[in-house]
C-alpha cells in the first residue's frame, strides 16, 4: 500500500501565461491580427495520444523550446517567439495540439499600491491580497507586519543577493509560552522568479498568523504551539526582474563567469544534497543520464558547484540557526501536487516516507475541503523528473526536517504562471487550511 502511494499520480508541474488568442494554427492569428508580434511567445499543449512522450520531448530539447508541463497524455512547450515555434515540428497536423498567444511582455497593468489603502487589520477586509506586488510593496507589508504586532513578529536580515539586495526572514513567534523551544515550522515563497503565486500566497500566510482567531483562515492559534519562520522571497533579483524586464524569468541573476553570455542559476538545483554539475533535460525517462556539461543559458542551470547561489547559501545558513525545525514547506508553481523527497532519484525513499505520506494526504484533503481543489501526492522524482539539488532534499536529509514538502499550487494549465488575481485568495485561504491540517498532525504523531 505504501509503495502505491509513493507513486501516487503523475500530475507534473507546468506553466503558462496570459492567454490573450487561441489557435491551432498560429500563422492565421497572426496575420489576422496586427496587434500580434511574431518576437512574442506561445504555448502549445501537444497531445501524447499516438505519439511517443520521449519523441516530443527529444524535438522540444532541438527546437530549444522550454518544457513547461509533462503528464502521462500531455506536455507544455513554451517558444520564446511565435516564429520558433511556426518553425518548429509542432506546427503540423502530425501532432494534435492546441497553442496559446502568450505576449512576452505580459504583466499586470496596475497603479502602485499605498500601505495606508491596504487595512491590514483584517485578513478577510484587506485588499493586500487581491493583487500581486512587486518587491517594494512586499517589502512594505513585511515592514507594516512588524509595526503592526512587535510582540509576535521579528525581521531578520539573512543576507544579500547576487546584485546586492538584502534578503529577509520573519520569525513569528508568540510570547510567554510554557515551552521554552517550540518546535520550528518553515515557509518559503518563490525560489523560481516566474511563480508569483507562490510569493502572494506566503505573504497571506503570514498574515493570516497574525490575524484574529475569530476570523476564517485565520492561524493564530497555531503560535500556542509553534515558531514561524518564513522567508517571502527567497529570489529577490528575479523576482524584480519579472516586474521590470521578463515576465517568465526562471534563475536568480547572478553574473556566473566573466566571459559567459548568459546569467542566473536554478536556485532549486543549487542545494548541497546530491549536488550535481550536469542537469538533465526534463525527461519522461526516469534512468535518462546526462552526457553533456549543462548549458549555462539553460533555465536548468545547477551552477559551478553546490551553495554557488549567494541566496541559497543565505537561506541554508539560517536554517542552520534555528532549533527544532519539523515541518517545511517551499511553496511552487505550478501543478496542484504535494510532494516529498527525493528529487535526485526515483530508486530511494526516504526513511521517513510513510509518515511524509501519510500526512501529504491528509494535507491535500484539507485543501480539498477548503475550495474543492485537488492536488495530488507523491515523490518529487516520480511525479516530475529527476532533479539534483533540491530543496526539500536538503531540508530533509541535511536540516533533518522530518516533514519537507514542495507543494505546487494552482493550477493544471489553464492559467499555469499568469494566475489570474482573483485567485490569489483563494489558493491562500486552501494552503492556510493544509498548513493548519500538517502542524495538528505533526503535533498528533507526536503523542503516538
Amino acid at each position: 500500500m505504501f509503495l502505491q502511494l509513493l507513486w501516487l499520480s503523475l500530475g507534473l508541474c507546468s506553466s503558462v501565461s496570459y492567454a490573450f488568442a487561441v489557435s491551432s494554427d498560429l500563422q492565421n492569428v497572426f496575420q489576422a491580427s496586427n496587434n500580434v508580434d511574431i518576437g512574442d511567445g506561445v504555448l502549445t499543449t501537444i497531445s501524447a495520444e499516438g505519439a511517443d512522450l520521449e519523441d516530443i520531448l527529444n524535438l522540444a530539447e532541438a527546437a530549444n523550446a522550454d518544457v513547461w508541463r509533462i503528464t502521462r497524455s500531455e506536455v507544455d512547450v513554451y517558444f520564446p517567439t511565435a516564429k520558433g515555434f511556426t518553425s518548429s515540428p509542432f506546427d503540423d497536423d502530425a501532432f494534435t495540439h492546441n497553442s496559446t498567444y502568450i505576449p512576452r511582455s505580459a504583466r499586470p497593468t496596475r497603479q502602485a499600491s499605498d500601505p495606508s489603502s491596504w487595512n491590514l487589520t483584517s485578513l478577510a477586509n484587506t485588499t493586500f491580497h487581491s493583487e500581486y506586488h512587486p518587491l517594494d510593496e512586499i517589502e512594505d507589508f513585511v515592514q507594516v507586519m512588524a509595526g503592526m504586532y512587535p510582540d509576535l513578529v521579528q525581521l531578520v536580515n539573512i543576507g544579500h543577493s547576487a546584485e546586492g539586495r538584502e534578503m529577509a526572514a520573519m520569525r513569528i513567534s508568540k510570547p510567554g509560552t510554557k515551552t521554552k523551544v517550540k518546535p520550528g515550522f518553515v515557509l518559503t515563497g518563490a525560489q523560481h522568479a516566474r511563480e508569483w503565486v507562490a510569493t502572494s500566497t506566503v505573504l497571506y500566510l503570514t498574515h493570516a498568523l497574525v490575524s484574529s482567531s475569530s476570523e476564517a483562515y485565520a492561524m493564530s492559534s497555531l503560535l500556542d504551539l509553534y515558531d514561524f519562520h518564513i522567508i517571502p522571497v527567497p529570489n529577490p533579483d528575479g523576482y524584480v526582474y519579472t516586474w521590470e524586464h521578463d515576465r517568465f524569468w526562471y534563475k536568480n541573476r547572478q553574473i556566473i563567469g566573466p566571459y559567459e553570455k548568459c546569467v542566473g542559476i536554478d536556485m532549486n538545483r543549487n542545494w548541497g544534497h546530491k549536488w550535481k554539475a550536469r542537469a538533465d533535460f526534463p525527461t519522461a525517462t526516469i534512468n535518462k543520464k546526462s552526457k553533456t556539461p549543462t548549458d549555462p543559458c539553460t533555465p536548468w542551470y545547477p551552477g559551478h558547484r553546490a551553495f554557488e547561489s549567494p541566496e541559497v547559501n543565505n537561506i541554508a545558513n539560517y536554517i542552520t540557526t534555528l532549533p527544532a525545525l519539523k515541518a517545511y514547506l517551499d511553496l511552487r508553481s505550478y501543478g496542484q501536487m504535494v510532494s516529498t523527497p527525493f528529487a535526485y532519484s526515483c530508486k530511494k525513499t526516504a526513511k521517513d516516507a510513510e509518515d511524509q505520506i501519510e500526512a501529504a494526504l491528509g494535507a491535500a484533503r484539507a485543501i480539498r475541503l477548503a475550495h474543492g481543489t485537488s492536488f495530488t501526492v507523491g515523490s518529487l522524482c516520480s511525479m516530475l523528473y529527476k532533479a539534483p539539488g533540491n530543496v526539500v532534499d536538503w531540508m530533509y536529509a541535511k536540516a533533518g526536517i522530518k516533514y519537507s514538502y514542495a507543494v505546487h499550487l494552482r493550477d493544471t494549465g489553464t492559467y499555469g504562471f499568469s494566475l489570474p488575481p482573483e485567485w490569489i485568495r483563494p489558493v491562500g485561504e486552501e494552503t492556510a487550511s493544509m498548513v493548519q491540517f500538517l502542524a495538528e498532525f505533526i503535533m498528533l504523531t507526536k503523542c503516538r
